[in-house]
């Protein structure tokens, strides 16, 4: 019996790699977002794509350049320089980082390299990275590989929904390990006009994916910077790689200051610019409204007692909005959401008094097993589910089968093989990834 769970699981895995599901179409075509390229934005404005995860924009002046955001890491920012140079040869005058994750800042130390600039920054700068160090919290780094793929070989990676499939050198973690350069200018204010080689921009301070986040307002050519409080993807509202919650409902206000500002032109914090006015203003209120709507969906449903389960079940995108390229759930997930605002503004308990005190983990697996009549016949349960391709109902009863014999090959193959079958029907990419990297690592761990 367990020779042939084991045989089951092998050819499970080996038959989920046949023709491509719909998801996965639609994520292989998104790449086409990803290609290095310089996309003129403006008279004086360029964004360099496709070098990391990142685009790295750049504002010509009168006698220096302003840089916003600097990539991932050094390598990236290196080609990202070279493309500049090939354009004009000033000299970097300011540096504006919209926020202090690593894909952002880990290019810092080759622009600040470019004279002496000025460095611009939230006052409470790189403060989600500073919660986890204090508290001593490390998971997130071994999270943050799951999520971003980093662990997966390249055949089973696509890309990560808002960027290409990058392998950064510094691993998994979200925030980059340099940090010899520092911001050395601090906006402490709501909003803040700056004057760089003769340009004038307003630093405007915000909340959404981070809590030290910023917009940068460039007036005189009416383009909008937007960090990571806009992309073309749903939002990711919650990183499953794990966060203190994201104020939803601060993260909707901040795109409509960004859309009071009626600009022309948008960078995005990830994606690819765009240069057309109408779609710019349809896509920022159809950003900010689709995110109000799933909060207070949410909300309501919460009033109503249901629990995050019965939430997750219930709160969809209406169709106007599911329908558009820029909503759908490449990066972000509204059922991650859901749960996410419950918890963010609720609390961990879901109502159910049941809830309160639940059975250990190991106890509940016994009874299960015992209710289908024995281990032998909770193990024939999973086979069968997974030769069903009934691949979430396989993944959980070999949770109980995992939890009863820890040291036991039979149950993680089978989860492995559960998890490889599910991720091709997932269109967001770090779930995808989640799936795979744990497949892999119960495979490994079977061994």
């Amino acid at each position: 019996m367990k020779k042939n769970i084991i045989t089951l699981a092998c050819c499970i895995a080996a038959s989920v790699s046949g023709a491509d599901t719909p998801e996965t179409t639609l994520l292989k075509k998104r790449s086409a977002e990803f290609r290095q390229d310089v996309v003129r934005v403006a008279e004086n404005v360029y964004t360099f794509t496709g070098h990391s995860v990142q685009p790295v924009s750049m504002i010509i002046g009168e006698d220096g350049l302003v840089i916003v955001d600097t990539g991932m890491d050094v390598q990236s920012a290196q080609g990202v320089l070279a493309e500049m140079r090939k354009i004009t040869p000033l000299p970097v005058k300011a540096i504006i980082l919209t926020h202090g994750h690593g894909d952002h800042t880990g290019g810092l130390p080759v622009f600040a390299s470019e004279g002496s600039p000025d460095i611009w920054a939230r006052g409470n700068f790189g403060d989600e990275g500073h919660a986890f160090e204090s508290a001593g919290l490390t998971i997130t780094r071994k999270r943050g590989a799951r999520q971003g793929g980093f662990l997966l070989p390249p055949e089973k990676r696509i890309n990560n929904g808002v960027a290409q499939a990058y392998y950064p050198k510094r691993g998994g973690a979200v925030f980059g390990a340099d940090k010899s350069v520092q911001p050395n200018k601090r906006l402490t204010e709501a909003r803040k006009s700056i004057e760089v080689a003769g340009i004038q921009l307003d630093l405007v301070s915000l909340n959404g994916e981070t809590q030290d986040a910023l917009y940068v307002w460039y007036a005189g050519q009416r383009v909008l910077f937007a960090g990571d409080n806009f992309y073309k993807s749903w939002p990711n509202l919650y990183p499953i790689r794990g966060s203190a919650y994201r104020d939803v409902q601060a993260w909707a206000n901040s795109v409509d200051m960004m859309l009071q500002e009626n600009p022309d032109k948008l960078v995005p914090g990830h994606t690819r610019p765009i240069t057309d006015k109408a779609l710019v203003i349809e896509m920022l209120t159809n950003y900010r409204d689709a995110i109000r709507f799933v909060f207070d969906k949410t909300i309501e449903g919460m009033n109503k007692g249901l629990t995050p389960d019965e939430l997750a079940e219930t709160v969809k995108l209406p169709q106007k909005y599911a329908e558009k390229d820029y909503l759908k759930e490449y990066y972000g997930n509204v059922e991650w959401a859901v749960r996410s605002i419950f918890a963010g503004t609720l609390g961990w308990f879901d109502g159910n008094p049941t809830s309160l005190f639940s059975l250990p983990v190991k106890e509940e697996a016994e009874r299960m097993a015992a209710l289908a009549g024995g281990k032998d016949k909770l193990e024939q349960a999973a086979a069968q589910a997974l030769e069903n391709k009934d691949y979430q109902w396989t993944a959980q009863l070999c949770d109980h089968l995992i939890a009863l014999d820890p040291a036991a090959a039979q149950p993680k193959l089978m989860k492995a093989a559960a998890l490889e079958g599910l991720a091709p029907n997932l269109l967001t990419a770090t779930g995808r990834n989640y799936y795979l990297t744990c497949a892999q690592e119960l495979r490994k761990a079977a061994n």
